[in-house]
C-alpha cells in the first residue's frame, strides 16, 4: 500500500518534540523603557548629536511638516552616520513602499575611496535626502514606460530613521517617498503625506472658528490592530497553495474549527509565547509601541496591536510589524500567514484601523467635551466624518479592495462590503434630536441646543463595539474594520483623510460665510448640523450588519454594495472620486488612473496564479490519490467477490461509485478551468502584441473574476469531497485538522 501521507506524519512527529526557542534578552537587566527606540535616530539621539539650532529646526519639520531646510542635510547626515556606525552599521538604504504591497530597499555601503585611493566612511546630505531607483521595475500603471527607468526616493523627515537587524548585521533605513522622473507618485507613502497636510489645513479652519488660535497643526492618528495566522513550517512546505498564494486553495472543513470559542483569549502556548516575546523585543527596539498580544477567534490565529501614533509613523510601523512577523516566524519554525483568509470556515484576518484627529496640543478632536463649546466643536468633526463616509463610501471601499479581502468581508466577524457608520444608541439619539430639531434628549433630559447647554455626559465607553460595523465610533475615534490584514494602512487612511477634509472644507466655508454676515457661530453650527446630519442619515446604522434584513434596508437607503474587488475598483476612477482626490492634491487624475490599473492588475494576477495552482495541485496531488484509492477499492471488491460472491460488497461498491463520481466531476472541472486559463492567457498575449486589440485592466479583471473564480471553486468542491472520502494514508496535503491545531 502506498503511503503518500508520510510527509504529514513525519511532520506531526517532529512538531510534537519541538521546544520553544530560548531568547537571549533579559528585561531584569535592561528594562523595556530603556530599550524602547534604541535602534531609532529619535529625538533623544538628535538632541545629543546635533547643534541645538539644527535640532530645533529639524524638529519643526518632523512635528509640523514644515519644509525641510536643505542647508541642514549635511550636518544631519553626518550625525546619523556617526550614530549608525556606533551600532556597527556598514550600509544604509532608502526604505520605501512601492505598489507591490511590501516595502523595498537597495543597500549602499558607507564605504568609499577618496582621491588618494584610501578607504573612508562617507554619507552626505545628498545621500540622505535623495536616492535613485529603477522605477520601471515597480508597478506604475502606465505612468512610466519600461524603457524610462529613472525613479527617485526622497527622505520623509517626519518618520524617524531606524536600524534593521538581520543575519547579524545592521542596516540604516531611511523612510522615503518614491516618485517617477515626472514627479508622479509610485508609492503608498506619498498620497498619505499629502493627505496629512490637507486634513491639517482644513481642521485648523474649524479650530480657528471655535477660537483656537494656538494650535499649529492637526494630526491624523492611527492605531492599527494586526491579525495573523501561524502554521508550522513543515506543514507549510507541503502545501504548494500556501507557499505560492498564502492561502489554502483546497481543504475540507475539520471536525473542530472555532465553534467551541476555546482559542479566543485562551492561554498562549509556550512556543507561541516565545515567538510573541521575540517579536515584541524587536519592535520595542525599533520604537514601535506594541501593547497587546492574544489568541484570536480562529485556531492558529493571533493579534498584535500598538498604541496610537501619528498616522504616517503608524503606517511605517505597521509595515515593520508585518516584516518582523514574517521574518521572525521562520526563526521559530513557523510561517506567518498575513493573507485575509488562509483557511475557509473560520475567522479571516483584518487590520482594524482606529482613526482620529489630534491638535498640536494633544487634544483629541473626536473626544466629546465637558462644555457646550467643546461639544459643538466635537459634533462638527463628528458630522464631517459621517458625511464623508456617506458621500464617498465607494472611495473608502476602494481602500479595502483586494482579492484576499474578498474572501473575508461579510463572513466570520468581518464587516460586510456595504459601508455604514455605527454611532451607538446614546450618540445616535443626540444626532436624531439635532435632525428633528427636538431640543430634549430622552437619555438624560438635558437640552442639546448646540452652544447653549452641555450634551448628555458621554463617557469614553458610551458606545458598544459593534463588531459587524465597517465604520464604528468607539468613544473617541472611528474604527474602520474593513481593511485586510495584508494591506498597507496607507490607502485607507489617506482616503479617510481626503474625504473628511472635503467635508471640513465645506463646513468651514459655510460657517465662515455665516459668521461674516453677523450670524452667531452657535446658531450657524446648529443649522449646519441639522442639514448635514439629515443628508447623511442613511449611512447611520446601529443594528446587525450581518442580517439579511440589512441588505434589503441598505438597498432602500441607496447605499452601494460593492461585493468584490473589481466592482469596488471600478468606482476609483469615477468623476466624483477623481475630482475630490485631485482637488486637494492627494492624487492627480493620471495618478488615480495609473493606481487603479496597478490594483486591477494585482487582482487579475493573483486570481490567475491561484487558478493555475488549482489545476496543478488538482492534477498532480489530488487526482492521483483519488485514482489510487479507487484501484484499491476495486481490487478489494474483486477479491471479496471471488471468495464470497457478487452480492457481498454493497458498501464497497457505494464508496467506489461515490469516489468515481467526484473524481470524474473534478476532472471535468479541471478541464474547463484549463480552457478558461488558456482563453485568458490568449487575451493577454493579444493585448501585449497588438495594442489596437488591447484588453483594459478592468476588462481583464472582469474576465478573470467571471471565469476563473467559479471554476476554481467548482474544482475545490469536488476535491474537498474526495478528501473526506479517500484513505488518509493516500492524502499528501496536510489537512486543516493538522494545519490549524498542531503548532
Amino acid at each position: 500500500m502506498s503511503d503518500r501521507s508520510k510527509g504529514r506524519r513525519k511532520a506531526i512527529s517532529q512538531i510534537a518534540g519541538t521546544q520553544p526557542l530560548s531568547l537571549d534578552f533579559d528585561y531584569l537587566k535592561k528594562s523595556v523603557s530603556e530599550q524602547f527606540g534604541s535602534l531609532v535616530f529619535d529625538e533623544k539621539e538628535m538632541q545629543k548629536r546635533l547643534p541645538q539650532d539644527i535640532f530645533l529646526r529639524l524638529q519643526k519639520t518632523m512635528k509640523e511638516g514644515s519644509p525641510l531646510d536643505l542647508s541642514l542635510a549635511d550636518i544631519v547626515a553626518n550625525a546619523m552616520k556617526e550614530w549608525a556606525v556606533s551600532h556597527g552599521v556598514t550600509h544604509y538604504t532608502h526604505w520605501f513602499q512601492p505598489m507591490t504591497g511590501s516595502s523595498a530597499e537597495k543597500h549602499d555601503s558607507f564605504f568609499d575611496l577618496n582621491k588618494q585611493g584610501k578607504a573612508v566612511i562617507e554619507f552626505s546630505g545628498r545621500n540622505l535626502i535623495k536616492g535613485e531607483s529603477d522605477a520601471s521595475s515597480f508597478p506604475s500603471g502606465g505612468i512610466r514606460s519600461t524603457f524610462e527607468a529613472r525613479g527617485y526616493t526622497a527622505w520623509d523627515a517626519r518618520s524617524p530613521v531606524f536600524l534593521k537587524e538581520s543575519c547579524g548585521s545592521m542596516t540604516m533605513c531611511i523612510p522615503t517617498a518614491f516618485y517617477s522622473y515626472t514627479g508622479e507618485c509610485l508609492d503608498r507613502k506619498t498620497p498619505l503625506l499629502r493627505s496629512l497636510d490637507v486634513i491639517s489645513k482644513q481642521s485648523l479652519r474649524i479650530l480657528r472658528l471655535f477660537g483656537n488660535n494656538t494650535s499649529t497643526h492637526v494630526k491624523s492618528c492611527l492605531g492599527a490592530e494586526q491579525e495573523y495566522f501561524l502554521v508550522d513550517q513543515q506543514f507549510y512546505l507541503q502545501r504548494p497553495d500556501l507557499v505560492n498564494t498564502g492561502r489554502t486553495l483546497f481543504g475540507a472543513k475539520p471536525p473542530k474549527g472555532q465553534e467551541m470559542a476555546d482559542h479566543y483569549y485562551g492561554p498562549i502556548r509556550a512556543r507561541i509565547l516565545s515567538f510573541m516575546r521575540d517579536i515584541e523585543h524587536q519592535l520595542i527596539r525599533l520604537g514601535v509601541p506594541v501593547k497587546t498580544r492574544h489568541n484570536e477567534a480562529a485556531p492558529a490565529q493571533f493579534e498584535l496591536a500598538p498604541i496610537f501614533e501619528e498616522a504616517n509613523i503608524a503606517t511605517d510601523h505597521n509595515m515593520l510589524i508585518m516584516e518582523t512577523l514574517y521574518g521572525t516566524a521562520r526563526k521559530h519554525g513557523f510561517v506567518c500567514l498575513l493573507h485575509e483568509k488562509p483557511f475557509r470556515g473560520v475567522n479571516g484576518s483584518g487590520k482594524h484601523c482606529n482613526w482620529s484627529l489630534s491638535d498640536s496640543e494633544g487634544n483629541n478632536l473626536l473626544e466629546p467635551g465637558k462644555t457646550p463649546h467643546e461639544n459643538a466643536q466635537f459634533l462638527v468633526f463628528l458630522c464631517a466624518a459621517v458625511r464623508a463616509v456617506y458621500k464617498y463610501s465607494g472611495l473608502l471601499r476602494v481602500g479595502t479592495a483586494t482579492a484576499g479581502n474578498d474572501h473575508r468581508l461579510g463572513a466570520h466577524e468581518a464587516p460586510p462590503a456595504i459601508l455604514s457608520v455605527y454611532l451607538g444608541s446614546q450618540l445616535n439619539q443626540i444626532v436624531e434630536c439635532i435632525i428633528s430639531k427636538n431640543e430634549q434628549s430622552n437619555t438624560k433630559g438635558e437640552t442639546i441646543q448646540v452652544g447653549v447647554s452641555s450634551l448628555p455626559p458621554l463617557p469614553r465607553d458610551a458606545t458598544d463595539r459593534n463588531r459587524t460595523s465597517p465604520f464604528a465610533f468607539t468613544g473617541n475615534k472611528f474604527e474602520f474594520r474593513m481593511v485586510g490584514s495584508s494591506q498597507s494602512t496607507s490607502p485607507a487612511v489617506f482616503l479617510i483623510n481626503t474625504v473628511v477634509s472635503e467635508s471640513l472644507d465645506e463646513i468651514a466655508t459655510i460657517l465662515e460665510a455665516e459668521v461674516a454676515k453677523g450670524v452667531k457661530l452657535n446658531e450657524a453650527v446648529q443649522t449646519l448640523l441639522q442639514q448635514m446630519f439629515s443628508e447623511a442619515k442613511p449611512i447611520i446604522f446601529n443594528g446587525d450588519n450581518y442580517s439579511a434584513a440589512w441588505l434589503t434596508e441598505a438597498a432602500k437607503r441607496g447605499l452601494p454594495n460593492y461585493k468584490d474587488t473589481v466592482s469596488a475598483l471600478e468606482q476609483f476612477t469615477s468623476e466624483k472620486n477623481i475630482e475630490v482626490l485631485s482637488k486637494y492634491g492627494v492624487l492627480s487624475k493620471r495618478e488615480v488612473e495609473s493606481r487603479s490599473d496597478v490594483l486591477l492588475a494585482n487582482y487579475s494576477t493573483t486570481i490567475r496564479i491561484e487558478a493555475q495552482l488549482v489545476s496543478n495541485i488538482g492534477r498532480t496531488l489530488i487526482l492521483p490519490a483519488a485514482l489510487e484509492y479507487q484501484k484499491q477499492l476495486a481490487d478489494n471488491i474483486l477479491s471479496l467477490q471471488n471468495c464470497l460472491g457478487k452480492d457481498c460488497c454493497i458498501a464497497q461498491k457505494q464508496i467506489l461509485e461515490k469516489a468515481i463520481a467526484h473524481t470524474n466531476k473534478l476532472l471535468e472541472n479541471l478541464d474547463s478551468l484549463d480552457k478558461a486559463i488558456l482563453m485568458i492567457e490568449d487575451e493577454v498575449k493579444i493585448s501585449r502584441n497588438n495594442p489596437a486589440k488591447n484588453v483594459s485592466a478592468l476588462e481583464l479583471a472582469k474576465l478573470v473574476r467571471d471565469n476563473l473564480i467559479p471554476l476554481s471553486e467548482a474544482c475545490r468542491q469536488e476535491a474537498d469531497a474526495l478528501e473526506l472520502l479517500v484513505d488518509d494514508f493516500l492524502w499528501a496535503l496536510p489537512k486543516y485538522r493538522e494545519l490549524v491545531w498542531i503548532l
